[in-house]
């Protein structure tokens, strides 16, 4: 993203109908204001011209400097990757829950119910574990604006494929079914431009 090569790199791969969307690992940068940097921005001026989304890497600790991103670049659509990796086995709600509201109050930003059995002890979890944490994403972003995902393979270490979906498949059961649809399905076709039922899904870079 910080490369003065981005333009000519996303012309190119923005030609395969799969390549959907890029993100950055955020949340390896030894700097927390990484984002905020003027060769990242410079960066993340152009996803959009493609048609690009941006996945949202990070921590909690970055929220604050996301909110004041996703206001810069209104036209680039944002998801939050793994609900902003809360503090689950410490049981933490603060200042998670508090930036994740104003961050969902931006319309740009969608978030995937993901990645959430790896920040706790691992395989010693139970669903209920992580109900609260999607309570508070459900009541913030609504069932247009969420997706669900698996995190897989990372996933495998505290779990397997099948039972971490069933976590948000289990959480969902009550709702009606429009909802559950779009939450499994297409809300993702909607915000990354895919087509439902496609054979080989496409992936964000």
């Amino acid at each position: 993203m910080c490369s003065p090569e981005l333009r000519g790199q996303l012309e190119r791969f923005a030609k395969h109908s799969k390549f959907v969307g890029v993100r950055h690992v955020v949340h390896d940068e030894p700097d927390d204001e990484f984002m905020v940097r003027l060769d990242f921005r410079r960066g993340l001026a152009q996803p959009h011209e493609f048609g690009l989304t941006y996945d949202l890497l990070l921590f909690t600790k970055h929220l604050p400097v996301t909110a004041k991103l996703v206001a810069e670049f209104s036209t680039q659509k944002f998801v939050l990757d793994h609900l902003g990796k809360p503090r689950i086995g410490e049981k933490l709600f603060s200042p998670w829950q508090e930036a994740v509201k104003i961050l969902a109050k931006f319309p740009n930003v969608h978030c995937i119910l993901s990645g959430m059995v790896t920040e706790t002890a691992w395989n010693q979890w139970k669903p209920e574990d992580f109900y609260s944490y999607l309570d508070i994403v459900f009541a913030t972003f609504g069932s247009d604006r969420l997706m669900i995902g698996s995190d897989w393979p990372v996933c495998n270490l505290s779990g397997d494929y099948a039972t971490v979906m069933k976590i948000v498949t289990d959480y969902i059961a009550a709702l009606p079914a429009a909802a559950r649809a779009k939450i499994l399905g297409k809300n993702c076709a909607h915000f990354y431009n895919l087509k439902l039922g496609a054979e080989t899904p496409a992936k964000s870079a």
